[in-house]
């Protein structure tokens, strides 16, 4: 037997298919093979037709049964994961009244600052645990505002993944995960927040029934069963946004355990047993895909946007024309621990969250001509960028994290030994590398809600990397660093 994890995206949907003994995983593809297309009427705007996300599906899911020798009977669970934050709005037919407006849409921004400070901070902060942002539920007052008549019409709003999850089963239903992610869960009462409901006149009714991430979402109808190939009646047990589903994927459930990732931007995600939040804004904080009143499990998450871009601006600039990584790698072995004081601001990447919005710029520090060179470059970056992790954990930690564990994929920066050893060293933990996807996450989610054992042994963990002696070398560059970047925020006050 078989299960089915989707990750839909905002560029493409991904899917793969694991064994339901051991969750190894017999097949992964992609729809479509060029990136979606986003909608930008105005600067700052962005929207997608959901359509275009179920058609994936259905394609997507014809290509990987086609590709196997597995019968669509013999899969007997599916899980979905999906970009978090984008607003779906739907008629009593149950058709979309307008684009969807995702989650990197920023007009609605304003509406969010403007409802923090008349609800008011404590109250949004101890309630919601965030501002409202550029959240859903901001996304949802524009439309009120500028689209009266669409808002008449509306009988439910959806995020991207309840969605799809109506669009297989036919049923209306969300998550408590997904309603907080869309800045509407009251963390208080555990119901959806009459005060920002209030606020924004909203109507109760517009809110589906809200059900566990794992549990019984629906069962594949006929209707989509002949659009997919997949099998009427085949269960969906699992939904949750693309963040706390990366974390849960890598194993990252329980208080103390944090997930990385390391692409062009990065994100830190860790796990505490209470609601928590951060008066400086620097981190978000929702409901973990296993949060329950009972056993409250909050995710905290906190990004950087200037991480891996940085290391390819290297790459592609720094480097001799056509380095690999691997040659990367190598000239990053060959410098000492601490780049012989040659020190990077990886900042380059616009605004930093974590900065509390401040935008320091990327700073090359004690460069000496007559010691520093192309190699001391590169290891210089890629330490900022992991210095940059640990500042990011140490903010996490103000709030109430405590870090026992770092999880992260085998992919981007975390295939360098050196990256990942100095974030080991550095945050005193074990480091693990894993051999997974949103997709595959998913997939093994849905067998959990299911009865399947809930069990490490099914991680596909490839490395370990341990603290060592080393970390205090990378101390004190580490606190030098610090200084820089403290001496920088300063100085853009």
């Amino acid at each position: 037997m078989y299960a089915i994890g989707y990750d839909i995206g905002s560029s493409s949907v991904k899917a793969s298919i694991i064994r339901s003994t051991g969750g190894s995983v017999v097949a992964t593809a992609k729809y479509p093979d060029q990136e979606f297309e986003i909608i930008a009427h105005q600067t700052g705007w962005a929207e997608q037709d959901p359509a275009m996300w179920w058609d994936a599906i259905c394609k997507v899911t014809q290509r990987l049964l086609s590709e196997t020798d597995i019968k669509s009977k013999d899969i007997e669970s599916i899980g979905i994961a999906y970009q978090m934050h984008g607003l779906v709005l739907i008629d009593k037919e149950y058709q979309v009244l307008r684009p969807s407006i995702i989650w990197c849409d920023s007009r609605a921004v304003d509406i969010g600052n403007q409802a923090f400070k008349e609800i008011g901070e404590q109250h949004c902060l101890s309630h919601l645990l965030n501002p409202p942002g550029n959240f859903t539920a901001a996304k949802l007052k524009w439309v009120k505002d500028h689209e009266p008549d669409i808002y008449k019409r509306i009988h439910k709003i959806l995020l991207p993944g309840d969605y799809i999850n109506l669009q297989l089963t036919g049923k209306l239903n969300t998550t408590i995960s997904g309603m907080s992610e869309g800045i509407f869960w009251d963390f208080q009462h555990n119901a959806i927040s009459k005060e920002l409901m209030d606020y924004f006149g909203f109507s109760d009714d517009h809110i589906p029934n809200v059900i566990p991430s794992f549990s019984i979402q629906g069962k594949v109808s006929a209707k989509s069963a002949n659009a997919t190939g997949l099998t009427e009646g085949t269960l969906v047990t699992y939904r949750a946004g693309d963040q706390p589903n990366n974390a849960m994927s890598l194993g990252v459930m329980d208080p103390g355990e944090v997930a990385a990732t390391g692409g062009t931007s990065g994100v830190v995600y860790g796990v505490v047993e209470r609601p928590v939040y951060d008066r400086l804004g620097r981190v978000n904080c929702f409901a973990h895909v296993n949060h329950t009143k009972d056993q409250p499990r909050i995710g905290v998450l906190l990004c950087i946007n200037g991480a891996g871009i940085l290391y390819s601006w290297l790459r592609q600039h720094i480097a001799k024309e056509g380095a690999s990584f691997d040659v990367l790698e190598d000239l990053i072995q060959s410098i000492p621990p601490g780049s012989q004081g040659l020190r990077i601001i990886p900042f380059g990447n616009g605004a930093e969250r974590m900065l509390q919005n401040e935008n320091p710029r990327a700073q090359v520090n004690n460069l000496q001509f007559n010691i520093h060179t192309r190699a001391h470059m590169i290891r210089a970056g890629l330490e900022g960028v992991a210095f940059a992790f640990v500042y990011g954990l140490e903010i996490m930690q103000e709030i109430g994290l405590q870090v026992s564990k770092i999880r992260v994929g085998n992919d981007n920066l975390f295939q360098s030994a050196s990256f990942s050893s100095i974030i080991a060293d550095l945050s005193g933990c074990e480091l693990e590398i894993v051999n997974t996807t949103g997709a595959v996450g998913a997939a093994r989610a849905s067998r959990k809600a299911i009865g399947a054992r809930d069990s490490d042994d099914q991680l596909a963990i490839v490395m370990t990397y341990y603290p060592k002696s080393s970390a205090d070398i990378y101390t004190h560059a580490y606190n030098l660093w610090k200084q820089d970047l403290e001496h920088l925020l300063t100085k853009t006050d």
